[in-house]
């Protein structure tokens, strides 16, 4: 039953409640969150015409107070939207963010090189994003991931299946009894841990209480992951492999010299939408 409130009133007053709370971007949370309700562009608010229904005024209410806790977004509607796909979330995987793209882009780039074949193997893939693009704009790879979480390489099989990109899932912790054989990567990438353990509880609670911590943890430098990447990693690489790694905020220069000590070429880093370096490009010689 239509309740008389206007699409626009209702983002107003949802705009408020969330700047009173505190919550950055307030017309922003307001908006997305109406009109994924609506099944419109945010757009389109101002100028919808339907009053809400009593069941709309009421989820969406619950939804704004969600949000006044802090939950992200894509926290309460169960799904990200990240380059082509849409990928379902569960309490297990990162929400994926645009700065990753920059990444993807990188290793599409590096695989065109290679003719657009090559056998790719995303390491801690979470909800699937980095793996799931390349294989769905990059269909002629052979694209494999891992995660160690069984909950998130569920999340991540569902969305290669609703996405319709074909990707090899495998449970494993980085590359421990992987059944792939040796030599055979072209091209790895990965968005491993990279925040300093002493800083998580700095973080914007968004992030800080709701993506998993082990997701976020890259122990006291935020290096722990990169060390053990360019560790384990050489048994698998085909000679002349590419290697991208998203790193964090003023990170990448470190990536790269830990690379080259463990017999990495650099060749160099690539920034996202905001200019900031964001991934570390290598290469295995072998």
């Amino acid at each position: 039953m239509p309740t008389g409130l206007r699409a626009r009133d209702a983002a107003r007053g949802a705009s408020r409640k969330l700047q009173r709370a505190g919550v950055p971007e307030p017309d922003a949370s307001a908006e997305v969150l109406l009109s994924e309700l609506l099944g419109v562009r945010r757009g389109e608010i101002p100028t919808y015409g339907q009053p809400l229904t009593d069941e709309q005024a009421l989820l969406y209410e619950r939804w704004i107070e969600r949000r006044t806790n802090r939950e992200p977004v894509q926290r309460i509607l169960g799904r990200a939207y990240f380059r082509n796909l849409v990928l379902d979330l569960s309490g297990e995987t990162l929400i994926p963010r645009p700065d990753t793209e920059s990444v993807v882009d990188a290793a599409l780039e590096l695989l065109d090189a290679r003719g657009g074949v090559g056998v790719v193997l995303d390491v801690g893939t979470g909800s699937g994003a980095i793996a799931i693009s390349i294989a769905q704009e990059r269909p002629r790879a052979t694209v494999q991931a891992t995660d160690l979480s069984p909950v998130a390489l569920e999340a991540a099989e569902r969305n290669a299946i609703e996405n319709g990109a074909s990707v090899r899932f495998h449970r494993a912790d980085l590359f421990a009894g992987l059944p792939i054989p040796g030599r055979t990567i072209d091209l790895l990438v990965a968005n491993p841990p990279y925040i300093e353990a002493d800083v998580l509880e700095g973080l914007a609670p968004e992030v800080r209480d709701w993506d998993p911590r082990r997701a976020l943890d890259g122990g006291p430098d935020g290096l722990l992951f990169y060390r053990r990447i360019f560790d384990e990693a050489p048994p698998l690489l085909r000679g002349g492999a590419d290697v991208v790694l998203e790193v964090g905020d003023g990170q990448g220069e470190a990536v790269l010299y830990l690379g080259e000590k463990a017999g990495f070429s650099p060749l160099g880093l690539r920034v996202d939408l905001a200019g900031t370096p964001r991934a570390a490009l290598l290469r295995w010689e072998g």
